[in-house]
């Protein structure tokens, strides 16, 4: 019987090989390392992905790809598969549970849903690498620099905790189902320029920095000490007619860490 792609599942499954192998190399994965693949599919990626690391733990939320997943991970012992919504585990104990020097990320991620699933790996774990394959465009936004277009909040916020890398694009015509547009593979590296700032806070200054795209600092940021932040700003050549999209994000770390 043919498999039904369920397109309420964000449901393309990637065929080409020398594409996984490509992730799973560029992944730098050794046994010192606890992978976690969301979305699995058929389990092409996995298949590359498993003999490299310590321990794989694969979620799929779609029960009727048990037997198929089953089957082509076979010859493995060092992974387990978890038939959920991953957005609905609790992952805050990995760490401690798995106990490995290092917890990488690396999957093919529903276009869908990119977006929760980076914020809940980054808030509850804090991966020390996610490599994933996600649609172009939003691979551009994640990856965006300072003044350019497609740099925005979600920008901000993951580059105060990783160093963002575009690796390479992936042809529509590398899926089954081929989709309606490319995709890209993007990694990124745990920096924590953060440091001690909290994160609920910085999450909120950047919120309330890029809540009105067309108008400046001035104006987005109201309710905050507008003369320490000009002050910050100005030390870097900035000032509060600048729009959030001109500041990088270790001038939006030093106005956290100083108000």
């Amino acid at each position: 019987m043919e498999f039904v792609y369920k397109k309420s599942l964000g449901q393309n499954f990637l065929k080409d090989e020398n594409i996984t192998s490509k992730i799973a190399n560029l992944s730098e994965i050794d046994k010192d390392t606890l992978v976690i693949e969301i979305g699995p599919g058929a389990g092409s990626l996995s298949k590359k992905i498993i003999p490299l690391s310590g321990y794989t733990i694969l979620y799929e939320i779609d029960t009727r790809l048990k037997e198929t997943l089953n089957e082509a991970l076979k010859q493995y012992d060092n992974y387990e598969i978890i038939f959920d919504d991953f957005l609905e585990q609790d992952i805050t104990d990995i760490r401690e549970k798995y106990n490995y020097q290092k917890i990488y990320v690396v999957a093919n991620l529903p276009y869908y849903i990119t977006t929760p699933i980076i914020t809940k790996v980054m808030n509850e774990i804090y991966p020390d690498k996610i490599v994933i394959m996600i649609q172009e465009e939003v691979a551009d936004r994640l990856s965006a620099s300072y003044g350019s277009r497609d740099y925005g909040m979600i920008s901000v916020l993951l580059g105060s905790r990783y160093d963002i890398k575009k690796l390479f694009k992936v042809s529509r015509k590398c899926f089954i189902p081929e989709p309606n547009v490319d995709s890209a593979v993007i990694c990124l590296n745990k920096n924590n320029k953060l440091g001690n700032t909290p994160v609920d806070k910085f999450e909120i200054l950047i919120k309330d920095a890029f809540q009105f795209k067309r108008k400046n600092l001035k104006n987005n940021l109201k309710k905050y000490d507008l003369e320490k932040i000009n002050e910050i700003l100005q030390k870097d050549n900035y000032s509060l007619n600048n729009r959030a999209e001109d500041i990088p994000v270790e001038v939006f770390i030093e106005i956290a860490k100083k108000i």
